[in-house]
């Protein structure tokens, strides 16, 4: 089998090489705690679209920073009763998918809320106020500045704040909600299910934001991960504060607190992933404690993975 990472069996054992700060545990409490004194504010809009199925909302809600966060919603016509939801995130600087997407899981009995990640592709908000630099890949933002500041640490605590929305609506069974999305979208939906332990399922496809020090070990940062090779040119070119970057990183890296998960995981894998190599993923997995699986696509890489989407209705449709 052609590789570009480890064998499988190695996988199954690595578990990263980025550092994890002694403080990780009160850095997410207090940033969870942070997040629950926010007033969210939520504003359903409804939506004129013609779907026999659902009804279409634009939400708002106000995140960490002030930052006014933007999700569709669609809500199954004829409620009766407590439904189970599923939450959405999409990869890195895109947007939710368009409306009819969400009919997928709506047409199921399912509420449906896909998140905009701040200051990217969508309606979210990106406030700013971060100290230095705002170039390239969004993990670095705020690595000059506090740690509470790190941009990362917001999209995160939105996420959190959206399951929290959602779960508190009357119609919305908060024991049935499961979360997915792909690349950063499946950073942030196993973000989501660490920071919020009683999400129930999560399907990851080829997670981002995981182990970044070993995508610069395997001189792969490049792509959605450029921002680490940039970063080092332009504010540390001799890498005095080496170590010091890599300790901040940790703080959003999502192997770091994997351990808080309480959700069913399903990752899926490319082994020819070059983007986000299958060792930076299985760092993440391997610390995940909770019931677990994998599905690999030996000869795929950072791209669609045949029959991916039918594999997660059906885990999804478990909920």
């Amino acid at each position: 089998m052609p590789l570009v990472d480890m064998p499988i069996e190695e996988l199954f054992k690595y578990k990263g090489i980025s550092p994890c700060p002694e403080d990780i545990d009160e850095y997410w409490d207090s940033a969870l705690a942070e997040m629950n004194e926010v007033n969210h504010n939520a504003e359903f809009i409804k939506k004129d679209f013609p779907s026999k199925a659902a009804d279409m909302y634009d939400l708002y809600y106000t995140g960490t920073k002030n930052a006014r966060i933007y999700a569709k919603v669609a809500v199954p016509k004829n409620v009766e009763g407590k439904l189970p939801a599923v939450l959405m995130f999409h990869g890195l600087s895109g947007s939710s998918c368009e409306w009819s997407g969400l009919l997928k899981y709506a047409s199921q009995g399912y509420v449906v809320a896909f998140m905009d990640t701040r200051g990217q592709g969508g309606l979210s908000e990106d406030v700013g106020g971060v100290s230095g630099t705002t170039y390239t890949t969004p993990f670095t933002r705020g690595l000059e500045g506090d740690k509470h500041d790190l941009l990362m640490r917001d999209v995160f605590l939105d996420t959190a704040l959206l399951a929290k929305i959602i779960m508190g609506l009357d119609y919305v069974d908060e024991t049935r909600v499961g979360v997915t999305g792909g690349s950063q979208g499946g950073a942030l939906s196993v973000a989501c299910a660490c920071l919020v332990p009683e999400i129930k399922k999560c399907a990851a496809v080829y997670p981002y934001l995981s182990d970044y020090k070993r995508v610069y070990e395997m001189d792969l940062n490049k792509g959605a991960y450029e921002g680490l090779k940039y970063y080092f040119r332009h504010f540390d070119p001799t890498h005095k504060r080496f170590d010091e970057i890599y300790e901040k990183l940790g703080y959003i890296d999502i192997q770091n607190f994997a351990k808080r998960m309480q959700a069913e995981l399903l990752m899926l894998t490319g082994l020819m992933d070059v983007t986000c190599p299958p060792s930076t993923q299985f760092a993440m997995y391997n610390k995940v404690t909770s019931k677990k699986d994998v599905i690999f696509y030996p000869e795929y890489g950072h791209e669609g993975l045949k029959g991916s989407e039918d594999v997660i209705f059906e885990f999804l449709s478990e909920l």
